[in-house]
């Protein structure tokens, strides 16, 4: 829906790789990109990783009469190709759910509640979002992931996902997760690692003013958007979710994201403004 507020899906110029239509189009990239002109706006790019090389020459050209916004589910794999392919040539946004300073402080709990995934937080009832949520999930595991070439079982990363929000807020013991889940360390890190490419993961790393004993502790481990911990815990409702013995670190999870996407505002907001790049994902 964000791509169309930029160009109306009738354009030329506008391609939703969700639609057979637009994939076909783009199976000789180079012929059906190198015409156009001004904003072109490429949506779930994650589809096509290799329009990349294409966009590197394209934008390469003297006097480029194209600029192009490229939007999808940006997996840790698809961000260093696009690095790769692209050092110097783009501007990458990262685009979070709703915050506290986008709906209103009376919102809060709702938010908290909810998460800030729109149709998660703008269900009219607590069933509908937790519904949405509960696919939201399924969609991930099943579809998206297997997509970035992801081969790790989407039943074994939902396990992994489900245990992390039991110890949302807490000191991750990779340890006591593998002996959980019955796997190795060294795979309980690696499908870690992969929830926190997908961005629906984050490990905060502990401060110390010591760089070698930063690298050697263990970091906390938070899911990232508090509706996504809620529904895996079965919490269904504001009742619920202040009698969960959770309450205090899924608040503490909130705040940290709160804090975070608005010194991610303060960030963009600040400094000389710059000459707006061709690529944009």
């Amino acid at each position: 829906m964000l791509a169309r507020e930029f160009l109306s899906p009738d354009s030329l110029n506008y391609f939703d790789l969700e639609d057979p239509t637009s994939l076909a189009r783009l199976d000789e990239p180079s012929t059906a990109l190198g015409t156009l002109e001004g904003l072109v706006v490429v949506e779930e790019v994650q589809r096509r990783p290799n329009l990349f090389p294409v966009l590197r020459v394209l934008v390469d050209r003297d006097s480029s009469p194209a600029r192009f916004r490229i939007l999808g589910s940006a997996s840790g794999e698809l961000q260093r190709q696009s690095s790769d392919s692209l050092a110097g040539r783009a501007e990458r946004i990262s685009i979070g759910g709703f915050t506290l300073a986008e709906v209103g402080a009376d919102e809060h709990d709702r938010l908290w509640e909810c998460g800030g995934f729109p149709r998660s937080f703008l269900a009219g009832v607590d069933t509908d979002s937790a519904v949405w949520r509960s696919q939201f999930v399924q969609t991930l595991l099943e579809r998206d992931m297997p997509q970035w070439g992801v081969s790790v079982p989407a039943a074994a990363l939902r396990r992994l996902w489900t245990v992390v929000a039991h110890c949302h807020g807490q000191t991750w013991n990779a340890s006591d997760a593998a002996r959980t889940l019955d796997v190795s360390q060294p795979m309980i890190k690696r499908d870690l690692d992969l929830l926190n490419d997908a961005n629906v993961v984050r490990q905060l790393q502990p401060y110390h003013a010591d760089l070698k004993k930063r690298q050697v502790k263990s970091p906390k481990v938070y899911v990232r958007d508090t509706g996504i911990p809620h529904r895996l815990l079965g919490i269904t409702g504001q009742k619920d979710l202040v009698e969960h013995p959770k309450v205090g670190a899924s608040w503490e999870g909130f705040v940290i994201e709160q804090l975070l996407a608005l010194e991610a505002t303060r960030m963009c907001g600040s400094g000389p403004p710059i000459r707006a790049p061709r690529w944009i994902l």
